[in-house]
């Protein structure tokens, strides 16, 4: 079955002949290669280009191998190009391309930056790449492409797109996604039995061999443990010591911190997770001590833990951060200070914000509320949005099937449902 991803193919509509490299990254199987080479090569050839104008190297396929090499594969690349027509070239997983010594200068490499760069100087060549390492591709767009990349970042299957062409109810489609996330292959696969299963392969076959083959890992079995301890803790605060301390009480394994913090940082390369850093909202600044870690795909996530860690909560709080993430927002977890009176004295306490999300001159405060049942629970839930003394609009995201409004201290509260499947129902209101 093949899904349309209109979210993103328009995207990359929108920059054709831009004259700048297009970047598509995301985790592995995600359906980068099915974006460029079947939805946006048929919206090429719908419109006029010729499949000679489109020159496409698959460099995970072994017989591309040779193309590994930044030399021969900028020859291959040249010896396909059209001078009198305009040429689309497809790199599928550039990562691939080997940094080598250059033969020609001393103490000089060259790198699949240096092939990108040079065609993406010809005046009738249009540059799109696929990748999944981001320390490899998205850190590096700005940088080594000199302000000439854009990055398209590919998620998982979201609601929003799986309602596009399901006949399912939300609450269907929710139930499921909870469980085993938005992949597309997963979506294709009619049994649970079948769904679970090539979860946890790809996570132990795919994703987790990539990552030690990439960073030439030796302690494959503390990383495993470490995406178990991960996975175990989305929405609540973490850090290095902490897992440390963990591994030491809990599982009796010394792992120091500096492993550790390599380890994760190779866990976000691979985009199998994303973290959120911790801002003082007052103090207008960041605490290093603390952050959150989500799993890009929580049926990723689910198979990690074997499928018996169900924590509704939590899990609803990663498919809203995801979301986010998908909008193009950037996203952080706040914390606000206050004085409390405790028995006649004031204490300093930290109120929790789940997300802080900026993207541009837009600026949004949200909490995650998977029930507010009761008026303590509610209490709780806006305690935090009502300590902060700016105009930025402040938002509650509840698992209920309510009718957005505000309330009498202008939060806004939007349903689950809601935020899911309207992609601009945060500044809709």
């Amino acid at each position: 079955m093949l899904i349309k991803r209109d979210f993103y193919l328009n995207k990359l509509i929108k920059s054709k002949n831009n004259k700048r490299i297009k970047v598509i990254t995301g985790i592995r199987r995600v359906g980068k290669s099915v974006l460029l080479n079947e939805l946006f090569y048929s919206y090429l050839l719908e419109n006029g280009v010729s499949p000679e104008q489109i020159i496409k190297i698959p460099l995970d396929n072994i017989s591309n191998i040779k193309y590994r090499n930044p030399i021969l594969l900028a020859e291959y690349i040249n010896s396909k190009i059209s001078d009198n027509l305009e040429n689309y070239i497809f790199i599928d997983e550039i990562q691939f391309v080997e940094r080598i010594k250059n033969p020609y200068l001393e103490n000089s490499y060259i790198g699949f930056y240096e092939v990108l760069n040079e065609f993406s100087n010809k005046n009738n060549v249009d540059v799109y790449v696929t990748g999944s390492n981001s320390k490899m591709l998205s850190k590096d767009v700005l940088t080594e492409f000199r302000g000439r990349g854009d990055q398209i970042h590919v998620m998982p299957l979201s609601i929003y797109e799986l309602k596009l062409f399901s006949d399912k109810s939300f609450e269907s489609l929710y139930q499921d996604y909870q469980i085993y996330g938005g992949l597309p292959y997963t979506i294709s696969l009619l049994e649970d039995i079948a769904k679970e299963k090539y979860l946890k392969d790809l996570f132990k076959e795919t994703y987790l061999i990539d990552v030690i083959d990439r960073n030439k890992i030796r302690s494959v079995d503390e990383l495993d443990k470490l995406t178990n301890v991960l996975a175990s803790s989305i929405g609540s605060f973490t850090n290095v010591s902490k897992i440390e301390n963990t591994f030491k009480s809990e599982l009796k394994v010394t792992y120091d911190k500096s492993t550790i913090s390599g380890h994760i940082s190779h866990l976000k390369d691979a985009f199998i997770i994303s973290e959120a850093n911790r801002f003082d909202i007052k103090g207008r600044k960041y605490i290093g001590a603390n952050s959150k870690f989500y799993y890009t795909d929580i049926g990723v996530r689910n198979a990690i833990l074997n499928f018996r860690q169900y924590e509704p909560t939590h899990i609803m709080e990663n498919i809203i951060y995801n979301q986010l993430i998908m909008l193009g927002f950037s996203v952080d977890v706040g914390v606000v200070t206050i004085n409390e009176k405790v028995n006649d004295k004031y204490i300093k306490k930290q109120l929790e914000v789940d997300f802080i999300v900026n993207k541009g001159n837009l600026k949004y405060y949200i909490q995650s509320a998977y029930l507010m049942e009761t008026k303590e629970k509610s209490i709780q839930e806006k305690r935090s949005l009502l300590n902060i003394d700016d105009s930025f609009k402040k938002i509650i995201i509840v698992n209920d099937n309510i009718k957005a409004h505000y309330d009498e201290n202008g939060i806004l509260l939007i349903s689950l449902k809601e935020f899911l499947l309207d992609l601009n129902v945060l500044s809709k209101y």
